[in-house]
């Protein structure tokens, strides 16, 4: 509750407590046993911070903290508490806040993702519950990725790099230190059990920026962000990773601001010793680093606990404003949580703290603040206010709806409108009786729940102006826009465009880092109907000047690059020819006449920034770095024409890529050997296969042919056996008998007639 600029977190017997808004970004605790009101103080800061103008995030686990988007209902519990704070019921105003619900799942909230790259190898171990050894492995696959560009989002490249790592483990080794394929092996496993447990949602191509957080809307209050975290709650590692996570991402994104009025924005942490557990050495420096420095950033962190035991000493030290509720103190290690808890206050002598820390009642706290010279003030036993929404948590309808932005918003409770109440101005509903959740207006559709004209009154003098878009009918023309000064049927919404817009159209020349995204939470497509359309305003934070912005429906309608136009070419003085003369005259040689030329054409002041850019494949701005020139006749920055190609330089050479190559090629040269090798013994089976059959035919032909000749024998030998046979060899055999003894004889007679034989 806001008092005089302040945050009345509880009022004790010296009067109200107050949290200074100069001093939150200090950090804060709020520790209690389970039922003492941790919730209750959580939700009122946060509902204060919001009407202070500072954006909140805070983890729901129980789902208690949607009721955020109701307003609170008057009892007599909560005005008996109101009566024991000091401040008169009738007077306090419940109404709800605007909110929007996020949830890593993307089932009861707008989804949230990171790439494994911007998770880190630290946290990212942490997730994985990795030891020492697979840490070190695990970021050695981040620097090897790093190095030479490949891409780290999602799990499944994470898997296909440990792949590739254990398919080269000798290589790694050699270039960055020893891996094994056993450290390999566990990194994967682990993977796959954070795949069990959904942790491929978290996981995309896009990082979601946590800028989109720091919003306000047209009231100038605070967003309160809600992480539907009791699915995540289940898995505690992958919770509390988040978180630091979320921490970290945000601390490298914001500038620096210092010292300033109020914070930027506010973080509660609840359950905060699971950000500790099983912390590694490492990563208990960056978290020390990152909530040290964080603060002059113009961030505070919240932490919610049980005992602030839970919280290292090094981080304790840090946390200046502090909420202690009851402890119970039944063992000795519990009446040693006491005594360090009653230790952390500046005494107060009026009783003893740690005796009071065990009397609390519920709903009663121990608060110590800083004081405007950053000093702890004296702590004080206080009686806790009442939040102003609802106490309580939604309904699985009502929630459901919320998470989707349709929630139809819900008169003020514990006030009787009156005849005579002063009536809401522009900015302003008014409630409605029946609110049907199947047709809900303009603010059920944006996601936002507004209190009436007494939660924002708005002056009668100082009308807050609504940018107001004139309706196109189905023709084309543009109708009359209602006339100033009007009260609306609805708070204005973002107005779609109706067409695709060209090339030219996609960049939106931004010099300054900003998010044109509407507070609705979703974005629901809505149907445009007979009434007039409006442009959404809002405001989001600006990390280059550290100022919050309004912001509208941004015009697509690109400022035209304007060329440089050359200076005009001065002109060149032709003295005038002298009249020819009567008579040849001496005459001096007249001077070069001066030539003046232009001035060097001023070179155009170039720039490398972020502009939004249009993503026709999302239909959602994304930001990309591109080269921007001031334009010297408007001092406007333009895109840069591409004259010239970008020379992009050249790649680092990656040695385990080459080696890999290199390992494939030679594989594919034994892999080609070797088929040549079966080729050749295949040839050479072949041509003794081919040897063998022509022997094999030779034989059978040499077996036939004397299969033929034994056959013809035996043929004459059945003739020669038979009478005629017989008949004809012994004749035959007779006739040659007689030839042979007659050649005989002669042959015999004709020597003896040569060496002298016997004379006749």
């Amino acid at each position: 509750m806001l008092r005089d600029g302040r945050i009345q977190i509880g009022t004790g017997v010296n009067g109200p407590v107050f949290l200074l808004p100069s001093m939150a970004n200090r950090h804060g605790l709020i520790a209690g046993a389970t039922g003492t009101g941790k919730t209750v103080t959580l939700k009122v800061l946060a509902e204060s911070f919001s009407d202070l103008g500072v954006p909140v995030f805070l983890s729901d686990i129980k789902s208690d903290l949607s009721g955020m988007v109701r307003a609170g209902v008057r009892s007599e519990a909560l005005d008996r508490r109101l009566s024991s704070c000091g401040i008169d019921p009738e007077t306090f105003e419940y109404h709800a806040f605007p909110a929007a619900f996020w949830d890593v799942y993307g089932k009861n909230g707008q989804p949230i993702q990171a790439t494994v790259e911007a998770m880190g190898p630290q946290l990212l171990a942490r997730m994985l519950a990795l030891n020492e050894t697979q840490t070190g492995v695990l970021g050695i696959l981040f620097r090897y990725c790093a190095e030479y560009g490949y891409p780290l989002n999602t799990l499944e490249d994470l898997k296909q790099m440990l792949i590739l790592m254990g398919e080269n483990a000798r290589e790694f080794t050699l270039h960055y230190g020893n891996v094994t394929a056993a450290s390999v092996g566990a990194i994967q496993r682990a993977v796959a059990m954070l795949e069990d447990e959904g942790g491929a949602c978290f996981f995309g191509t896009e990082e979601f920026s946590v800028l989109r957080w720091l919003k306000l809307d047209e009231h100038d209050r605070g967003f309160i962000n809600i992480l539907s975290a009791d699915e995540l709650f289940a898995h505690p590692l992958m919770y509390s990773t988040f978180l630091l996570w979320m921490l970290t991402r945000l601390y490298e994104s914001l500038p620096e601001r210092g010292d300033q009025d109020k914070p930027v924005a506010v973080f509660f942490f609840d359950e905060a010793h699971l950000l500790f557990d099983d912390c590694s050495r490492a990563l208990m420096e960056k978290v020390e680093k990152v909530v040290r420095l964080i603060r002059s950033k113009g961030v505070g962190v919240y932490f919610i606990t049980q005992s602030p035991a839970d919280i290292p000493m090094s981080i304790l030290g840090q946390l200046g404003n502090r909420v202690q509720h009851a402890l119970r103190a039944y063992t000795p290690l519990d009446q040693k949580a006491v005594r360090v808890a009653a230790q952390t206050f500046r005494a107060n002598p009026e009783f003893d703290t740690e005796d009071a820390i065990t009397k609390l009642k519920t709903g009663e706290a121990l608060i110590s603040c800083l004081d405007e010279d950053g000093a702890p003030g004296i702590v004080e036993r206080a009686t806790v206010l009442p939040p102003q929404s609802l106490l309580g948590a939604l309904s699985e309808a009502d929630r459901a709806l919320a998470a989707k932005g349709l929630l139809p918003e819900q008169p003020v409770s514990g006030k009787t409108e009156t005849e005579d109440s002063p009536q809401p101005q522009t900015d302003a509903l008014p409630p409605q009786a029946d609110p049907d959740p199947a047709a809900p207006d303009a603010d059920a559709a944006a996601g936002i729940s507004f209190a009436p004209a007494e939660a924002a009154p708005v002056s009668q003098e100082e009308p807050v102006p609504v940018l107001e878009v004139p309706e196109t009918d189905e023709s084309g023309e543009t109708s009359a826009s209602p006339a100033p000064g009007t009260n609306p049927a609805a708070l204005p919404v973002l107005d779609l465009p109706q067409e695709v817009p060209t090339a030219a159209e996609e960049i939106q020349v931004i010099p300054v880092l900003s998010f044109p995204v509407s507070p609705t939470t979703p974005e629901p497509v809505q149907e445009i109907t007979g009434r007039s359309s409006m442009s959404q305003t809002f405001k989001v934070f600006d990390p280059v000047t550290g100022q919050y912005v309004e912001q509208e429906k941004p015009d697509m309608t690109p400022v035209a690059p304007q060329p440089v136009q050359a200076a005009p070419a001065a002109p060149v003085y032709q003295p005038e020819a002298p009249a020819a003369p009567a008579a040849p005259v001496y005459q001096p040689e007249a001077p070069a006449a001066p030539v003046y030329q232009p001035a060097p054409a001023v070179q155009p002041v170039l720039q490398q920034m972020p502009v939004m850019v249009l993503d026709q494949a999302t239909g959602q701005y994304v930001q990309q770095m591109m080269w921007m020139q001031q334009d010297p006749a408007t001092g406007n920055w333009i895109p840069a024409p591409q004259t010239q190609p970008v020379v992009q330089p050249a790649a680092p050479v990656d040695p385990i890529a080459q080696a890999a190559q290199q390992k494939a090629a030679e594989a594919a040269r034994k892999e080609a050997e070797k088929a040549a090798e079966a080729a050749r013994r295949e040839a050479e089976k072949a041509e003794k296969e081919a040897a063998r059959l022509a022997k094999e035919q030779e034989a059978a032909e040499r077996r036939a042919r004397n299969d033929a000749l034994r056959e013809e024998a035996a043929e004459r030998a059945r003739k020669n056996d038979s009478i005629a046979g017989r008949i004809k060899n012994t004749a035959i055999q007779t006739a040659t008998r007689q030839v042979t003894s007659s050649l005989t004889k002669g042959i015999t007679n004709a020597i003896s007639d040569l060496f002298g034989g016997k004379k006749k």
